[in-house]
């Protein structure tokens, strides 16, 4: 269950005219997304392609490759979020948007089809199909209690369109002409290669007379016949040429036909088709998060703001946690917080507990935020960051001649060049390359440099002087346990900096310290 962490506004219903269930005020040109290193570097990219997997037609990677710059806008999606969590209400859009999957697939097999007549009678089903669901879509939200301004002003939209004459001339012409397809009746004889097609008068039906001729020979019971292969039933000629010669005895009929194929090539409202691409961003995103919520981790909706004081209780990387419950493996989960004047999380500790994917969530918490999601945690408090930057270990670029240090450097250099007060900047192991006494110089200057310009940061390094190098510095340490230092407990709690590596531990169980090694090398 989400909880919100802030109270919800309920806007009057009908005080704005319905456009997107994304954006309280779309913007005037297409988003263009970024494709910014940091989505790498903090497994975001992972995180979209696998919420994104599966529903590939409604093109969603462009909105999760689009965060919001605006507190109000993420207010408004959480407020579509918390309707959803109402499973009446999420059921009635699942069963619309398999109305309007339907739709599409019928609109392609009918531009797939060779024969005209076949082409426009799958279209007219396509479009009986989309009116259906508009009209139980519209039923269902008049019955239900949404309470989000989005949802609202989609109500207020569907009882306009549903109520038009534009509709009504819609559904009234699909079911007339499908109607008077179904009430066909002809007849055909069939003699060598002649095949004569003329209007059903009476004549007695011979099926059941044929059938009970050939039951003595029936081995099995019939029953229904589904081609799987085939998706697309094209008819052959001679049907085709059978279908000509009906549609002369029956000119009406195949006349209206006809007409609505040409007067209703583009019958879909653009605002519904826009809701029912924008709402399964919402949901592929609640569907992915789905199975770690029932494995007991926690998701909220983010109190978000201008304010850099951060908390947040129970949180944890998620591009981990769903490969650790695939595997039926248990989620670490961590707490954090800033309070004026801090700014910058200094993360150390011994290696391979935990140091890079705490700067990860940070990062991840931060960017799903910024989309309006529910973020990992049982509570949340963030800023909205104009940017995210990440300075992640890379190996050495052999073309372009610089050493790892002076690559550190120029990368580094750049992201203080771009960052602003209002950014997020994760540094990642820096200057491993160089010596202590370097790295403590070098890392001292950023971080003040950091420090001076006011973003919010993580800085995982190898160096624990820079943890208490001024007020704006927050120590936190991966830990081990207590009883094995061997084992990393992958908790990063907030403590100063012990400058324990534990390698004389690691040494000693692997058999690795200078006595150990004389003992087996010198009999």
């Amino acid at each position: 269950m989400l909880s919100p962490t802030e109270p919800i506004m309920v806007a009057e219903p009908g005080t704005k005219p319905f456009s997107s269930i994304l954006f309280m005020h779309p913007p005037a040109a297409p988003v263009r997304p970024g494709q910014d290193s940091f989505l790498a570097d903090l497994q975001l990219n992972q995180i979209i392609q696998n919420v994104t997997a599966g529903r590939e037609p409604y093109d969603l990677t462009p909105l999760f490759l689009s965060p919001l710059t605006s507190v109000e806008e993420i207010a408004y999606r959480h407020q579509v979020i918390s309707d959803l969590e109402d499973g009446a209400l999420r059921a009635m859009i699942d069963s619309w948007a398999r109305s309007l999957q339907n739709m599409r697939s019928h609109l392609a097999q009918a531009a797939a089809l060779r024969y005209l007549y076949q082409r426009e009678a799958v279209f007219v089903v396509a479009a009986e199909c989309y009116c259906a669901a508009v009209e139980a879509l519209r039923r269902e939200l008049d019955d239900a209690d949404p309470a989000s301004p989005g949802l609202l002003a989609l109500r207020d939209h569907l009882r306009r369109y549903a109520d038009s004459d534009a509709f009504h001339t819609l559904g009234t012409d699909a079911r007339g002409v499908l109607t008077g397809l179904s009430e066909l009746r002809y007849c055909l004889r069939i003699r060598g290669s002649r095949v004569t097609v003329s209007r059903y008068s009476g004549q007695a039906d011979h099926a059941a007379q044929v059938q009970e001729t050939f039951q003595r020979f029936q081995q099995h019971a019939l029953g229904g016949y589904e081609d799987k292969g085939r998706t697309i039933i094209e008819m052959d000629h001679v049907e085709a040429m059978v279908l000509d010669r009906v549609a002369k005895l029956f000119p009406d009929v195949f006349a209206a036909l006809d007409r609505f194929f040409q007067d209703h090539q583009a019958f879909a409202d653009e605002v519904m088709l826009r809701f029912d691409r924008e709402i399964q961003f919402y949901l592929a995103y609640l569907d992915h998060t789905a199975p770690l919520a029932d494995a007991g981790l926690h998701f909220c909706l983010p109190t978000v703001s201008a304010s850099k004081d951060l908390r947040v209780e129970d949180t944890f990387d998620l591009a981990l946690a769903h490969v650790l419950a695939a595997k039926h493996r248990p989620v670490v989960c961590n707490d954090f917080s800033l309070r004026a004047p801090e700014r910058i999380f200094v993360v150390s500790g011994p290696n391979q507990g935990g140091k890079t994917t705490f700067a990860r969530t940070v990062g991840q918490l931060h960017y799903l935020a910024s989309l309006g999601l529910p973020v990992p945690g049982t509570r949340a408090e963030l800023f909205l960051p104009d940017k995210i930057f990440t300075h992640f270990e890379r190996g050495e670029n052999t073309a372009d001649l610089r050493g790892k240090l002076m690559d550190d450097l120029v990368r580094i250099h750049a992201v203080l060049h771009q960052a602003t007060p209002e950014s997020l900047v994760i540094l990642n192991e820096i200057f491993t390359s160089t010596t202590l006494a370097d790295a403590i110089d070098l890392g001292g200057k950023i971080l003040g440099t950091l420090t001076d310009m006011g973003p919010v940061c993580v800085c995982v390094t190898f160096v624990d002087e820079l943890a208490s190098l001024n007020r704006a510095t927050v120590s936190m340490v991966s830990t081990v346990d207590e009883k094995d230092p061997v084992k990393r407990t992958f908790k990063v709690i907030r403590k100063p900096a012990d400058g324990l590596a534990y390698a004389m531990v690691l040494a000693r169980k692997y058999r690795l310290t200078h006595d150990q090694l004389k003992e087996r090398i010198i009999p």
